[in-house]
């Protein structure tokens, strides 16, 4: 019979080995994008996009020198556009609810290639995927612009929190700062696995379940599928996304539930970090938090909606990946 010693060995040593492979998964994502995207940086494509997005930001009551901080977001991550937002934002002269737009359409959209290919590795379209966060970060843009202009609310000056210190661009300072994310996510990932066998064996993640059920059968999701979504829209795609890979790799997880889970997620994730993050800036709470979540849950129902609707056949071709 074994004895308590050794059970604590065998849980710890399937801990580290799932740690280790949900973090493989990861690595083999992040790794090449991240490298693109530093060559994509370089050689300036980066300011190009910004340029095109000038015309789009305009819709949403921006100045079109603000599409250059939103691509930058898309394309690397939050700090990079936040860089960027904090060399032009003094010289645009933005209000509040004009850099609450734009911060939120950050949050909705942001880090896209990594992101959306770990969407995709866990069994989504890269295209839904990516049409879904780049149109509903527009939309939600859109519809706060006209919210905040028929109110006429949050008009005064914004006054951002944060100045950026001196970049070093040299490739050995990024390549060091890359090594310090990947080791970040893997220890986050050990302790989001430990935290979770825990709050299993205690019956806290059952718990959870049950007082979400009614919401989370609204949405179409599973309880099997809830805990790692609600640990995706708290933490992040990295972490949320990562687990949900492992989990529909075993089989554990439908079709439906990752789908839905991933579009979720992506419209609202890291709720707690990336909030803070963008009211640094000045982003107002009232978009930031609150229109981004009551947003993501409306559009998230209405695709379930939708998505009941097709067969079987077109939802498993066009909506998700064998």
């Amino acid at each position: 019979m074994p004895t308590l010693p050794q059970n604590l060995l065998k849980f710890l040593q399937k801990l580290l080995n799932d740690a280790i492979r949900t973090s493989l998964t990861l690595f083999k994502i992040t790794i090449p994008i991240s490298i693109l995207t530093k060559l994509l940086t370089e050689f300036g494509l980066i300011d190009q996009l910004g340029r095109a997005l000038g015309p789009i930001m305009e819709l949403v009551g921006l100045p079109g020198s603000m599409g250059l901080v939103w691509a930058t977001a898309m394309v690397t991550h939050l700090y990079g556009g936040m860089i960027v937002f904090a060399s032009l934002a003094p010289d645009a002269n933005l209000t509040v609810a004009q850099v609450t737009i734009l911060t939120t359409m950050m949050l909705v959209a942001h880090a896209l290639p990594i992101e959306l290919r770990i969407a995709q590795k866990a069994g989504t379209r890269f295209r839904v995927m990516a049409t879904l966060r780049l149109v509903g970060a527009f939309s939600l843009g859109w519809l706060l612009f006209q919210f905040y202009r028929i109110t006429d609310t949050l008009q005064t000056a914004n006054q951002s929190f944060w100045s950026p210190p001196q970049q070093d661009p040299s490739w050995i300072v990024w390549l060091v700062g890359e090594v310090r994310n990947l080791l970040s996510i893997f220890l986050i990932i050990l302790c989001l696995l430990f935290i979770m066998r825990i709050l299993e064996k205690i019956g806290i993640i059952s718990l959870m379940t049950k007082l979400l059920r009614p919401i989370l059968s609204l949405l179409g999701i599973s309880k099997e599928a809830a805990p790692l979504t609600i640990i995706g829209m708290t933490l992040g795609i990295s972490y949320g996304g990562g687990l949900i890979i492992q989990e529909a790799q075993t089989g554990n997880l439908t079709k439906q539930d990752v789908f839905y889970s991933m579009a979720l997620m992506g419209l609202c994730h890291s709720v707690f970090e990336d909030t803070m993050l963008m009211m640094v800036l000045g982003g107002h709470l009232s978009g930031i938090l609150w229109a981004r979540l009551v947003f993501a849950l409306l559009c998230t129902a209405l695709l379930v909606r939708l998505a009941r609707r097709i067969p079987t056949a077109t939802f498993n071709r066009y909506l998700v990946r064998p």
